[in-house]
């Protein structure tokens, strides 16, 4: 409903005629108060609200902060206001097309969605660059992981991007899927045959009969796994004991 709403918004109602990449036109507006200490990494956490005076979490403002529409408001010691800018993107349209050209979506592993924010690696608040080297597209639900969620996201001199998890892991990249045969439940049957394998209906069964006999470890992987925060090697243990 969310992604509905959001080309609904672009598009504006304009008709047939609408290209589907959509208009970049702001068609709505939340605004955001939040003072620049907020969103340095290492900073005092200030002022970060609505415009209701709604109370936002700092992290949540880095992350919107990322790829959004910024005004600077001077303010005097009695709070008075000195002066205001003009707005401006974090992110230029150039650079939004420029980051279009080779990310063509998400680049979380195994994401690929299209519809994106432009991520700053080194957030602009602590210094980092608007740059192609150190911006990337993340849709909505990668973003806050990694800005909300604990996951970390890095670009070494060559461009490389690396995804960790709370953990520390590596987020590998998904393998590439096979590909199947023209009857795929022979090709199975064939190599279950060769293997001396014979699947029946209590195969994929657990062999505990309580959720209390499932081994701790067991549990917490299956935890972890739900949670998006582990990446299982497509030739590693567990694609072993399942064969």
């Amino acid at each position: 409903m969310g992604l509905l709403a959001e080309r609904a918004l672009a598009v504006g109602f304009a008709g047939e005629d609408v290209p589907v990449s959509g208009s970049r036109a702001e068609r709505y507006q939340v605004v955001l108060h939040v003072e620049p200490a907020t969103l340095r990494a290492q900073g005092e956490p200030g002022m970060s609200e609505l415009e209701d005076g709604t109370r936002f979490l700092a992290e949540n403002s880095r992350r919107l902060a990322c790829d959004a529409s910024v005004v600077e408001v001077a303010k005097g010691p009695d709070g008075s206001v000195l002066d205001v800018g003009r707005r401006s993107r974090t992110v230029p349209p150039a650079l939004r097309r420029a980051l279009e050209a080779p990310d063509r979506g998400c680049r979380f592993p195994g994401c690929g969605l299209r519809f994106t924010d432009a991520h700053h690696i080194e957030h602009w608040a602590d210094g980092g660059e608007t740059s192609l080297r150190n911006t990337l597209l993340l849709c909505g639900r990668h973003h806050r992981l990694v800005h909300e969620e604990g996951h970390r996201v890095f670009s070494d001199a060559n461009g490389q991007v690396v995804f960790f998890s709370p953990t520390g892991k590596a987020i590998a990249a998904s393998p590439p899927r096979p590909s199947l045969s023209a009857d795929p439940l022979e090709e199975l049957v064939r190599r279950n045959r060769e293997r001396d394998v014979a699947p029946n209906r209590r195969s994929g069964m657990p062999e505990w009969k309580r959720d209390r006999d499932v081994p701790r470890e067991i549990e917490a992987a299956a935890l972890e796994a739900l949670e998006g925060r582990e990446v299982l090697d497509a030739q590693g243990k567990a694609s072993t004991e399942v064969a």
